[in-house]
């Protein structure tokens, strides 16, 4: 009977690699995918597939589709389609890092590497920002119907998030709170939080119909620069996309305060297939 990949709803690890291919022009994804396939064990690697490969494979995933770009109100949010997300967990870098190289070698000639990106838990779960991050992440069973389909595969949005560190400094312990709406110090959710805030725009119990993620994010770092990788696995993509538009003011005009201190820059979907005997199942994509 297929289950989910593990490393959807596991522990977060503490630190994480996520590798970024795209397609070759004209390729056969075929072989590739299933190699990769007889070495995924979901929670060691979790394996996202884009709508890229999908396409050349001819077949369908229902609900699968790029991120569409949008501006509004002077806030930009960008789609970066890649075929394929590779996301490595564990603890020891020199293991991720060997890890990674031989799924590039796996992956050759179809695939290409397009991103490394190396993440890692800070401060019990905390963003960049000192803000606990997923708080608001469902338990137990209603985290498996956020964030699965009834086969086990799983659809997930992801952004990188470069932080304005300089804005960030010039902002008071208050004014930051009024950002997130919520206290940095205790977490807790502040009693008039602003509608512009970030708790605000995203609160999940609001939609019609509600609009539940599981959240996998991590900060990452790179010399100077550092943000959030935003990771949400959901049963759809609508939950993800409902919130974003929301946060660009596309339905009130009032944007989420977030954008004063971050942006994204990146923006990708995948389909994350189930396990059939501890082996991805890739049936879905006539393999």
């Amino acid at each position: 009977m297929p289950t989910h990949q593990p490393g959807i709803l596991a522990p977060q690890s503490p630190i994480a690699r996520s590798l970024f291919f795209l397609l070759h022009a004209n390729a056969d994804p075929r072989p590739a995918l299933k190699a990769l396939a007889a070495i995924t064990d979901g929670n060691r690697l979790v394996v996202g597939i884009g709508p890229a490969v999908v396409s050349a494979l001819n077949v369908d995933i229902p609900g699968l589709h790029p991120l569409s770009p949008f501006s509004a109100h002077g806030v930009n949010v960008p789609s970066t389609p890649r075929a394929l997300w590779c996301w490595l967990r564990g603890t020891d870098h020199g293991e991720l890092m060997n890890h990674a190289h031989e799924i590039e070698a796996l992956l050759k000639p179809a695939f290409y590497l397009d991103q490394v990106l190396d993440t890692f838990m800070h401060r019990h779960n905390r963003d960049l920002t000192g803000y606990e991050d997923g708080t608001e992440n469902p338990k137990g069973d209603d985290a498996l119907t956020a964030a699965l389909s009834a086969d086990g595969s799983s659809l997930v949005a992801m952004q990188q998030w470069r932080h304005n560190f300089t804005a960030i400094e010039q902002l008071s312990r208050s004014e930051m709170d009024d950002v997130i709406g919520r206290r940095r110090d205790d977490n807790e959710e502040l009693d008039k939080a602003p509608e512009s805030s970030h708790v605000k725009r995203t609160e999940q119990e609001s939609f019609t119909p509600e609009a539940f993620v599981m959240r996998r994010s991590m900060p990452w770092v790179d010399g100077q620069e550092g943000g959030l990788l935003f990771i949400a696995f959901g049963s759809s993509l609508r939950a993800f996309e409902v919130q974003m538009q929301r946060m660009a003011g596309i339905d009130d005009g009032i944007t989420d305060s977030l954008f004063r201190i971050s942006q994204p820059i990146t923006g990708d979907s995948y389909w994350c297939p189930p396990l059939q005997q501890r082996t991805l199942d890739l049936s879905a994509l006539g393999l």
